[in-house]
């Protein structure tokens, strides 16, 4: 295994109200030094949830994603908030988002976005046995909520609005999961 570079340095840089950026000066084992950025997230991570409405839908919402100005179908997803556990996150999404609670939230795996350059990470949370509430959220509008059975996963990820690779990656996990817990 080889052994991690050592830290001579770190120098935070305000990169303006959406990033904040870190200078790391690193000595790799081989004597090599280099300066290397990456972007501090904000908060406290976040969580993605697979909603599971039955034994293999699972419930996708429609939202406006700025960065591809489009429409995206994924997953519930959003930030941590202070003082909040992931499956108090992953409750509280559900609920804002597409107006449902689970009786059954489990976390399955943490993801992160880009490890070469961001220090972000993202829950993956199972939720079932879902149950009507909902409470009102920060989304600009009403999200479309969309049913999807598992097992077309791929039709799913063929379609030019299911781009999100947190949601690909996450649909897959609790697939698979969900799959071994049948055998």
């Amino acid at each position: 295994m080889a052994k991690l570079p050592k830290v001579h340095a770190r120098r935070k840089h305000d990169a303006g109200k959406l990033f904040k950026i870190e200078k790391v000066d690193l000595e790799f084992s081989n004597g090599v030094k280099r300066t290397y950025e990456r972007l501090l997230s904000h908060g406290l991570g976040a969580v993605i949830v697979v909603a599971m409405r039955d034994a293999d839908t699972v419930l996708l919402v429609n939202e406006y994603a700025t960065g591809l100005h489009h429409y995206e179908l994924g997953l519930v997803k959003g930030r941590l908030e202070p003082g909040e556990t992931v499956l108090e996150g992953a409750q509280r999404e559900l609920k804002e988002e597409i107006g449902y609670g689970a009786h059954d939230l489990l976390e399955l795996t943490a993801l992160s976005l880009a490890p070469g350059y961001m220090t972000h990470i993202t829950h993956v949370v199972l939720a079932r046995n879902l149950y009507p509430e909902k409470l009102q959220g920060d989304e600009p509008e009403e999200l479309e909520i969309v049913p999807w059975p598992l097992s077309d996963l791929h039709t799913l990820v063929q379609r030019p609005d299911c781009t999100e690779g947190r949601s690909i990656a996450a649909l897959y996990i609790a697939r698979d999961y969900m799959l071994k817990e049948k055998e």
